[in-house]
């Protein structure tokens, strides 16, 4: 990429054959091989340009003070469209799109009142009310975990529609919740979220959703280091309210250091499949750590965006993006099925089918 901007500040222009032509994808923090957030999103955007024939070009920041200048490098080459990704790109996106108003964007994740640029925004409240009502009927504790990244509004839709899931699956559980931080850092730093992790054991957390990009990543290892959660370790007055996973066949190791009065701990991931993550021994039918993963399509956001403009459909404004629109859902394959009853499975879709149809109206706010 390096390289790339170096061209573009030299002035020599980019023209590639394929019908498609050029597209980038600016990042906000971390890179594109975060599994996360920015790893799916670019997968999206990757596959699509591919399929249509063009070319893919991505800048990863160090600073956010970079975004803007380098918006406006891919503009000046008139690719034929730059896709911000997260809400630390929107003023450079936006800035950009004043200036060169007959140049496609997209923002994912955030939004901006531009003619030239479609915004990309999630009902992220909808998707975490389902993986929260899941959490809530699985608790062996009533104690459950939400880890947060930066302590913003888009955040807080996550926390709250979690909250509600959870509430709806059993009102007397109680919600254990900390955020990483207050600056973009807050989505790459997976050593606090790991604290974050082991604070929330110690209140009874026996499930943790992680909604940090990155940071998540400290979630996952403090779950899967720790295995389970001990009657011996809970809080005063705390004590197990059922073994839902007793069944489940157990790797060596979580035989080994979990004997006697224990639960399994879990994480749940955000925004792709990460359920894999949750594997301590290479084998999907032992305990996995990833009960599931709150889908939120970014992919779907780049591949529409890309799509449209391949198709020559391209029209700015702003895509929402829930349940209806199948930009949301949660992670079911190999690696979680045995922790997930299809008994449940039936609970969450009819529950997912009544807040497509307006019977359920999740809040996105505190």
């Amino acid at each position: 990429m390096k390289k790339l901007l170096g061209v573009l500040l030299l002035g020599v222009g980019l023209v590639w054959a394929q019908p498609l032509g050029s597209v980038a994808m600016v990042f906000s923090e971390g890179a594109k091989t975060d599994p996360t957030f920015n790893g799916v999103a670019y997968g999206g955007a990757q596959r699509t340009v591919q399929q249509f024939g063009g070319r893919l070009f991505d800048f990863e920041p160090t600073d956010p003070s970079q975004i803007p200048g380098a918006v406006r490098r891919f503009a000046a080459e008139r690719f034929d469209l730059i896709i911000g990704l997260g809400f630390a790109t929107e003023p450079g996106i936006t800035a950009a799109a004043r200036e060169f108003r007959d140049q496609r964007f997209a923002l994912i994740d955030t939004a901006t009142d531009a003619p030239n640029v479609a915004s990309y925004v999630f009902r992220e409240n909808e998707g975490t009310f389902l993986v929260g009502y899941i959490a809530g009927r699985l608790s062996q504790t009533g104690v459950v975990g939400f880890v947060g990244g930066m302590d913003i509004p888009l955040i807080h839709k996550f926390e709250v529609g979690y909250r509600e899931g959870v509430r709806r699956a059993c009102p007397a559980c109680r919600m254990v919740v900390n955020y990483v931080g207050n600056t973009p850092a807050a989505f790459s730093d997976p050593a606090r979220a790991k604290e974050i992790a082991a604070f929330q054991k110690s209140q009874g957390a026996d499930i943790i959703y992680a909604a940090a990009g990155a940071s998540g990543l400290g979630v996952f290892d403090y779950v899967k280091q720790t295995r389970c959660i001990k009657a011996a370790e809970l809080p005063r007055g705390l004590r197990f309210r059922s073994n839902p996973f007793a069944a489940v066949p157990k790797y060596e190791a979580y035989t080994r250091e979990c004997a006697g009065d224990t639960r399994p701990m879990f994480f749940i991931g955000g925004d792709g499949n990460l359920n894999f993550l949750g594997d301590t021994d290479n084998n999907p039918a032992t305990l996995n750590h990833a009960l599931t993963c709150m889908l939120k399509r970014v992919d779907v956001a780049a591949q529409r965006a890309v799509e449209s403009v391949a198709r020559g459909s391209f029209q700015g404004g702003l895509v929402s993006l829930g349940l209806r629109e199948n930009g949301l859902g949660y992670a079911l394959d190999t690696y979680n099925q045995a922790l997930l009853p299809e008994s449940l499975r039936r609970e969450v879709n009819a529950i997912r089918q009544s807040i497509v149809a307006g019977r359920i109206v999740v809040p996105d706010k505190r």
